[in-house]
């Protein structure tokens, strides 16, 4: 008998219910008992290959008057087989609509990042033009500020000038002969100051007083030293008139703890509380001999005052404005120029710790007798607690009270030349 041998090599996993053991075979063969109107067709089997495939052998015998039956249909394997590959391929199809969704998805996503790239690289362009403007207009803000500041300078600079002028002018509609003297100081600086300064133009108060105003109040006048017109408060009633008020204190509207600056330039209001400045006063007590004389009130509505012959000058910044006084004469013991004298001038802002500790500009001396640019306590006596003070810090004159811790209601100092004479009415 001959006979036919087909063998098929399938993925083991289509034939998971097949009776084939991994490893071995699996046979069987048409039996003619169970079903005798069968033609008897050979043998199947399976075996599972090293490669993980499954091969189906059938052998069939050549038949001579019949035909044997599709072998497809003599094995369930086989059937199942073909079943199951119509679910792969529409698997298959499936998941090649799934790829190709995805695909077209992958797509979109990334014409999406594609957009948002260059959107991030339009906002970076912007955000890079808008860096550049902050910067410009950082450094024009830069540029409006250091112009504000040299305009700020130069206005400053005009109203001295300005100042300068009105008071020129003004000096000018009293004493036509003072202007010319001042413009000619103006331009002739290596020339001595003496040889053209005008008799006509007020050196102090003295000068207004015998120019015929005998009335107090405030003038001008230019120091024949090196002074520019300066505006001062004359003292026409004491003693005869002619004094020039460096410094008054009366009801403390002004705060005296000031600056090494504010002291040199002087400040408050002549109409009111003041100190005239540590340069005008040293360019008016250079022009000769003067005296001073300081005139005090207590708050018991008593006075007394200090003489001092000669207040022959307090010295230049450069010497720290050292005071030269003595001569002392009076109704109230010194306090002033025993201890004072020969001391350099300082304030809080100097370094020195006695002004530090008494909170005003004077000529300190470990630390003082007189402070009469000190605090001004209204009733007389302090204690100085509210400013946690280190001592006494009030305007004290020590020989009248006896005491560091009394400060006085009302203090006056005034300059005036040592040739001084008043004029006797008629």
């Amino acid at each position: 008998m001959r006979f036919l041998i087909l063998a098929i090599i399938l993925n083991c996993r289509i034939l998971h219910k097949s009776r084939a053991v991994p490893g071995g075979r699996s046979s069987y063969r048409d039996a003619p008992h169970e079903n005798p109107g069968l033609i008897q067709c050979g043998e199947y089997s399976n075996q599972v290959l090293p490669n993980g495939k499954c091969k189906i052998i059938a052998t069939l015998p050549q038949l001579d008057d019949h035909r044997c039956p599709d072998m497809f249909r003599c094995t369930d394997e086989v059937s199942y087989w073909l079943h199951e590959n119509e679910e792969r391929k529409q698997q298959i199809m499936e998941l090649r609509e799934l790829i190709a969704e995805l695909q077209e998805e992958l797509r979109n996503h990334r014409h999406r990042i594609k957009i948002l790239e260059m959107q991030n690289e339009e906002r970076s362009s912007r955000n890079t033009t808008v860096e550049r403007r902050i910067r410009d207009l950082e450094q024009r803000s830069h540029e409006s500020h250091t112009l504000q500041h040299i305009q700020a300078t130069l206005i400053y600079d005009m109203q001295a000038q300005i100042h300068n002028l009105s008071m020129m002018v003004e000096l000018a509609r009293h004493n036509p002969t003072c202007m010319a003297s001042a413009d000619m100081r103006a331009h002739q600086d290596v020339l001595h100051s003496d040889m053209i300064h005008s008799k006509n133009c007020p050196i102090d108060c003295g000068d207004i007083y015998y120019s015929g105003i005998r009335r107090s109040g405030v003038y001008t006048i230019m120091p024949s030293i090196g002074g520019m017109p300066t505006e001062v408060l004359c003292e026409m009633d004491t003693e005869g008139g002619g004094w020039t008020v460096i410094q008054r204190r009366q009801d403390g509207s002004v705060n005296f703890n000031r600056t090494w600056k504010e002291y040199r330039e002087g400040f408050g209001d002549l109409s009111g509380e003041f100190w005239l400045g540590n340069e005008h006063i040293h360019k008016i007590t250079s022009q000769g001999d003067y005296s001073l004389r300081i005139d005090l009130e207590d708050w018991s509505n008593k006075h007394k005052h200090a003489f001092y012959q000669r207040f022959s000058s307090i010295e230049n910044e450069a010497n720290h404005y050292r005071l030269n006084v003595e001569g002392f004469s009076g109704t109230v013991e010194d306090s002033f120029a025993w201890y004072h004298n020969k001391q350099s001038f300082s304030t809080p802002d100097s370094g020195n710790i006695c002004a530090e500790i008494s909170h005003g500009g004077w000529w300190y001396h470990q630390c003082f007798f007189s402070n009469l640019n000190g605090i001004y306590y209204k009733g007389g006596r302090y204690v100085g607690k509210g400013r946690k003070a280190l001592g006494p810090d009030g305007i004290v004159w020590y020989t009248w009270k006896d005491t560091d811790y009394y400060s006085l209601k009302k203090v006056t100092m005034m300059i005036r030349s040592r040739t001084f004479r008043p004029h006797i009415s008629p």
